[in-house]
């Protein structure tokens, strides 16, 4: 009987030992899919709340289950006044933008390549000019404009400018192609600020 007993206790030691060592490897935030103008310390809180579920969002979940589990974890976490006076709608938004790049990620993985090898081609010069402490907004735009000019060359974003949206005609270009700009350029961004 203690031979059992000691046998068990070493599992059990072990297993505790073991979730000590086993590092634990939850997806994070992309910054390419953040809300413009979000506050830097919302993303801690979405991070913490839907983390487990970009897990799973990588690992298959879909989209619609996904939205659903964060907004509800959200809301309950908001409820519970656990989110450090962030709003829901704020929270969802990181987490609804997050969830949507994970699964399209997942369904299109080498399209997704394909894409930021197209678009860096295309924006190197912007790219460079962030690397160096150039501004990002205005190579954000520059490369938006560039993108849109591969759908139509005659695209011109100034002859739009007093024009009210409703009227505007923008070419459709998919949205894994900005996404891929933003990232590239919030890389450089991060380069700059390492290095400078």
């Amino acid at each position: 009987m203690k031979k059992k007993w000691k046998i068990t206790a070493f599992t059990l030691l072990a297993a505790l030992l073991m979730t000590f060592v086993i590092p634990v490897y939850a997806e994070e935030i992309p910054r390419e899919s953040l809300p413009r103008d979000t506050p830097p310390g919302s993303i801690a809180v979405a991070e913490r709340l839907v983390s487990g579920i970009l897990d799973d969002v990588t690992a298959g979940m879909g989209y619609s289950d996904a939205k659903i589990k964060a907004h509800n974890t959200i809301l309950d976490a908001v409820l519970a006044n656990e989110t450090d006076g962030y709003g829901f709608a704020i929270l969802a938004a990181i987490a609804n933008n997050a969830i949507f790049e994970y699964r399209d990620m997942y369904l299109r993985p080498e399209y997704y390549r394909q894409a930021e090898e197209q678009v860096r081609a295309l924006i190197a010069d912007l790219i460079e000019q962030v690397k160096n402490g150039g501004d990002y907004e205005e190579a954000r735009k520059a490369a938006y404009t560039r993108i849109y000019q591969t759908a139509d060359p005659s695209y011109d974003p100034d002859e739009y400018y007093l024009m009210d949206f409703c009227y505007w005609d923008i070419p459709a270009v998919d949205s894994a192609m900005f996404n891929r700009a933003r990232k590239l350029l919030l890389d450089a961004k991060e380069f700059y600020a390492e290095n400078n």
